[in-house]
């Protein structure tokens, strides 16, 4: 294999650079630092298919097709719609969601209960009324459980489909298994333990879900209009295009986003397989660091 240049290096350190600042925030080196320097045991060794899958740039899609899946739970979309800014302070909560999923994966265990308290004690003040009447509470633990296995499904399945190396059978079990450590600290009742009980829990929510004006306007948020430059822009479509292709059909429908397979199978795909590519290339020097 041709090895890259002193241009190709910088390029790649720069682009590495700019794609850890978007995803970690000005306080991401201190961050990365706390997260793998601090001595002590963790929740997950290194060889856990847990670490395997969020350490991949599949998660760019799995994180954008998560966030559309979830919105299809009315009350979990009302809670977001209301409180968590995502339309005013979208970077900051990508910021916030990938620091907490950096530090239940690979941080000491003190750091990870830490944020899952933190996270817990947020929960705990968020209560409201959907445009329907409807009372919630965010740490109610029906929704928490949508919102993990939402997470679970879609970040599995953007692994299975584009990830460097995608796991066996038993290591997705794994996987999911070991989410469900992190689920449980954040007061989510009964997490699934493996790939059979999350489809089956997938399932038991069906009934509840439906497109709501607020869940529409978050897609058209997130896949049309999202606060970037404009050189960013044709790779984020090409990952927004993707995060759609891995919507379940019955999701992609509710929220009448359009899919034709056969552009799928000879476009999107392969296209989103390049991007991932090009940004797990970028990303390599920050994973060694």
């Amino acid at each position: 294999m041709r090895r890259t240049g002193p241009d190709g290096d910088g390029v790649r350190e720069r682009l590495g650079k700019s794609l850890f600042a978007r995803v970690a925030g000005p306080e991401g080196p201190r961050n990365r630092a706390l997260i793998h320097d601090t001595p002590g045991p963790r929740w997950f060794g290194p060889e856990s298919p847990i670490r395997t899958v969020h350490g991949d740039a599949s998660m760019f899609i799995g994180g954008i097709s998560a966030l559309l899946l979830q919105s299809l739970h009315p009350v979990a979309m009302a809670a977001v719609s209301a409180h968590s800014g995502f339309r005013g302070d979208p970077w900051g909560r990508l910021q916030r969601t990938s620091t907490f999923l950096a530090m239940t994966t690979y941080g000491p265990a003190t750091g990870a209960q830490e944020a899952c308290d933190q996270v817990r004690a947020v929960h705990a003040r968020v209560r409201g009324v959907t445009a329907e009447g409807e009372p919630y509470r965010a740490a109610d633990p029906r929704l928490l459980g949508w919102v993990h296995i939402a997470e679970v499904d879609s970040f599995l399945r953007a692994h299975q489909r584009y990830g460097a190396h995608p796991l066996t059978g038993d290591e997705y079990d794994g996987y999911v298994a070991d989410t469900a450590r992190v689920a449980l600290a954040l007061g989510v009742l009964d997490p699934p333990a493996n790939r059979a009980e999350l489809a089956a829990q997938l399932t038991a929510y069906r009934r509840e879900l439906r497109a709501t004006p607020e869940a529409r306007g978050a897609a058209r948020f997130l896949l049309l209009n999202p606060p970037l430059p404009p050189a960013a822009r044709l790779p984020y479509s090409v990952l927004a295009a993707n995060a759609v292709s891995l919507l379940p059909p019955w999701a992609a429908a509710e929220l009448r986003l359009p899919r034709l397979p056969l552009l799928d199978t000879v476009a999107v795909r392969p296209l989103g397989r390049g991007v991932t590519s090009a940004v797990r290339w970028a990303m390599a020097p920050a994973h060694r660091a």
